[in-house]
């Protein structure tokens, strides 16, 4: 059968070949049309196409939208046709909810079937958007413990089927000589994780390096990633001599005494390492403005959402400081206590998500959904 599948950022491309991979066992015919990364790409292989990646999708903020709205536009006008030139079995789309909530409703009003893999965070802020769920998503696989009960609160039956975090670090191998590879000396490392987009690597990176000035007996080591270059991280490190490692995040997280994180997937998978973090945010004024408006959580990571409290610190935009980000990294590092608060808590997260097989579960439910009879159009 034939498959399009949309995932605009990493944390997607990630969870979209895992997801690939499985349906590959489950649909031995299966064929591909994917916008995500180099991991989905790789998962496909001869069988489909990278149409967009991600690296050129992710708009991060309400400004940052607003600026680049007809790259937005075009996007969409692109993939409508795509879609219907492809004729799928299924769309299968992962979060990246402000775009592919557009889709979902221009592939539903064409007969085709929409099946939605990772759910977008109505939870956090547009509740109302739960109807355009409802209306044009047919299947909607979900993977926080809580999201079941807001959705059965708004009478709309979904799959729980466990965060497929787990799947991924369950078969990850670790790196046994990630030091000597990376030419690292031995001194205890500090893991910083920037993000994946250019727009916030822009943002958070400057200060972390500052940062690592205040801890000369530790060294602080750089999630990169493949998309964002050399050149491109040196301009926001300056003349500091901080490391790089590209692609290597378990690897690194997994050699780390602690991290400096933004928010994002990046923060549960910390957890789920059992590094103790703490966690960033900044934005544009006029995004943030916008969005402490809009947006309903305690919390902005999901650490601290999935535990329903404050097991991490979270710093946002203006407590994004270099004094607030130095005096809890220094508790981080030397007070033994605190540390074994958070693994405590990491422990009770873990059991929270539930066993693994959230990969296999969802291609199973997806296999079945495509091969079933056609749902009709909605009328306009």
């Amino acid at each position: 059968m034939k498959y399009y599948v949309i995932a605009g950022e990493a944390s997607g491309d990630l969870h979209g070949s895992n997801l690939i991979e499985a349906l590959n066992i489950v649909d031995k015919d299966a064929f591909y049309k994917i916008w995500g990364g180099d991991l989905m790409k790789a998962a496909i292989g001869k069988k489909g196409e990278l149409q967009k990646h991600y690296k050129d999708l992710a708009f991060m903020g309400f400004l940052e939208v607003v600026q680049n709205i007809f790259t937005i536009l075009k996007n969409i006008k692109f993939c409508k046709q795509d879609i219907l030139d492809f004729k799928p079995d299924a769309l299968v789309l992962i979060d990246y909810p402000g775009f592919n909530l557009r889709i979902a409703k221009f592939a539903k009003k064409h007969g085709i079937k929409v099946f939605y893999y990772i759910s977008p965070q109505l939870w956090a802020w547009k509740e109302g958007r739960i109807k355009i769920l409802k209306n044009y998503v047919d299947e909607l696989c979900c993977v926080l413990p809580f999201e079941e009960d807001f959705y059965n609160k708004h009478n709309y039956p979904i799959h729980y089927v466990g965060h497929p975090l787990l799947d991924a670090l369950d078969k990850f191998q670790f790196n046994p000589n990630f030091k000597e590879q990376n030419e690292l000396p031995a001194k205890p490392i500090v893991a910083l994780l920037p993000g994946s987009r250019a727009q916030e690597v822009k943002t958070m990176l400057p200060l972390m390096v500052q940062l690592s000035n205040n801890f000369p007996n530790h060294q602080f080591v750089i999630a990169g990633v493949n998309h964002l270059d050399k050149e491109f991280y040196n301009q926001n490190i300056g003349t500091s001599d901080i490391k790089i490692v590209y692609n290597q995040t378990y690897d690194l997280l997994n050699n780390s005494s602690a991290a400096v994180v933004t928010s994002g997937t990046a923060t549960l998978e910390t957890a789920l390492l059992n590094v103790p973090q703490l966690v960033g945010y900044k934005g544009s004024k006029i995004s943030y403005e916008i969005g402490k408006r809009l947006v309903k959580i305690k919390y902005i990571s999901l650490v601290n959402l999935i535990a329903d409290e404050a097991v991490i610190k979270e710093f946002i935009q203006d407590q994004y400081t270099l004094n607030n980000l130095n005096e809890e990294l220094n508790q981080l590092l030397n007070n033994e206590k605190y540390g074994q608060t958070i693994a405590n808590a990491y422990g009770k997260i873990r059991e929270q998500l539930g066993g693994g097989g959230a990969s296999e579960t969802t291609a199973k439910l997806l296999y079945n959904f495509a091969d079933s009879a056609k749902v009709p159009s909605v009328k306009n």
